[in-house]
């Protein structure tokens, strides 16, 4: 086992090494070769170090470079070295967290983290916290709460009878809402097609002026980082008007929350406090290994309703038990990852983190304006959406930088226009990255638009 496990050590750090200058993403040829995995379910065993072989020789050439510097898709952030290393050795203790008595210290950890994570948010501190597998869990999470408290309210238990004969949810997003939250939506049985969707500026920000009377139960969504532009809904103005109607504010603030962190940004975010829940990603803007989804909700009382088990093979003591709040019982340790980069980093850390993301951002939209080409959203944190012309042109160019492997940027469709997604969120990414991707994607564009 040690020589096995210095040998994995020995390749993960040859490839992270390798990743600062590699390509982001794998060549035909690397790709071509997982046909080798392709075999039927071997009749005997094999040796471990020749499994870890297989997957180093012939896994780790056909990564995208998600872990490097010039990553810029889908607000994927690398993982931070203290983080990783807390990964390693969390894996290695092999701890379920779903409850005190099971693992004292995987517990202890996220209790800690979830205290550190509501003051660095500027949250209630005495919110009520689940550490899930992503933005759509934490959704999924915060508004199963959410169900659950509005239902209440009309004296009707929903854990217990079910929506068959319920009063009806009202749900009210904007236009621009990330499919996630229809996702989660879908799973809770308040359907994806039943929303109501409010009309959106040309940032991708709900309209005040265009939100719905509404009355009975209610759920109001709020985003704060849209996908593709950063922007915010106008919170201090919708969550009066929610209030007023006894609805349940939650906010989809899967990296846009992470404002929080910085007193430069922090006033993008500061009004979406007054909510009910929050849902957000620590592997996006934290930069922790995946999977790491956060859920908060203002009322404990309607997460434990929604979310508690009991059994009674289950010691349950006075301790915060995590399988009351979250919908797996069984799940990995993701406190402790979490725990380690805020250790690792502190308040200071995580701010220079995203102050720095944002401003290669800005970097990058300044860059292809002066290139000659059209920047389509206000660059207000670290999204930049980007046009080279017609949609064929756009479709083209991001085929183009893909090919050159230089750095990865997505493809989007930004209010009814195809275009180029920059999305940058990884602590490795620096100046001179940007500057290097910069040269790439403007020669593509230029040879792109030379050959049309």
């Amino acid at each position: 086992m040690d020589q096995l496990l210095a040998d994995t050590a020995r390749r993960a750090s040859a490839y992270l090494t390798g990743i600062q200058t590699r390509r982001a993403n794998p060549n035909a040829e690397a790709v071509s070769a997982l046909s080798v995995f392709r075999e039927l379910m071997p009749s005997g065993p094999a040796e471990p170090e020749a499994v870890l072989q297989m997957l180093d020789e012939v896994g780790s050439p056909a990564t995208t470079a998600m872990a490097g510097p010039r990553f810029f898709g889908f607000v994927i952030g690398g993982a931070l070295p203290a983080s990783l290393a807390a990964n390693w050795l969390a894996t290695a203790w092999d701890q379920n967290p779903g409850l005190h008595l099971a693992s004292p210290v995987a517990c202890e950890l996220e209790d800690v983290s979830l205290g550190w994570l509501l003051d660095l948010l500027g949250l209630p501190l005495d919110c009520a916290g689940s550490f899930v597998t992503g933005a759509t869990m934490a959704n999924f999470t915060a508004l199963a709460a959410a169900r659950n408290a509005v239902l209440r309210r009309v004296n009707w238990n929903v854990e217990a009878d079910g929506l068959f004969g319920a009063p009806a949810i009202t749900v009210v997003t904007g236009q621009e809402a990330h499919p996630s939250v229809f996702k989660a939506l879908g799973m809770l049985g308040l359907g994806r097609e039943r929303v109501i969707r409010v009309p959106v500026d040309a940032e991708g920000r709900m309209r005040a002026a265009c939100f719905p009377v509404i009355q009975g139960p209610a759920i109001v969504c709020l985003q704060a980082g849209n996908v593709n532009s950063g922007a915010f809904d106008p919170a201090a103005e919708i969550i009066p008007l929610a209030r007023k109607a006894g609805a349940w504010v939650h906010v989809d603030g899967a990296f846009g929350l992470w404002a929080a962190a910085s007193p430069q940004l922090a006033h993008l975010v500061r009004a979406f406090a007054a909510a009910d829940s929050w849902a957000t990603d620590a592997h996006k803007w934290l930069n922790v290994p995946y999977d790491s989804g956060l859920a908060f909700v203002r009322d404990e009382s309607a997460l434990r309703a929604a979310m508690s088990i009991s059994a009674a093979y289950l010691p349950q003591g006075d301790n915060r038990e995590p399988s009351n709040y979250t919908p797996e019982l069984s799940r990995r340790a993701r406190g402790v990852d979490i725990w380690a980069a805020l250790k690792s980093l502190g308040r200071s850390g995580v701010a220079a983190m995203v102050e720095r993301n944002c401003a290669a951002a800005r970097l990058f939209a300044d860059g292809l304006v002066a290139a000659g080409f059209h920047i389509l959203n206000e660059v207000v944190l670290n999204q930049v959406v980007v046009s080279f012309g017609a949609d064929e042109a756009n479709e083209a160019v991001v085929r183009g930088v893909l090919a050159d492997g230089t750095c990865w940027c997505g493809r989007t469709v930004w209010q009814g226009r195809t275009a180029m997604r920059i999305s940058v969120s990884s602590w490795r990414t620096t100046t001179e990255d940007v500057h290097l991707s910069l040269v790439a994607i403007i020669r593509v564009a230029r040879e792109v638009l030379r050959a049309a």
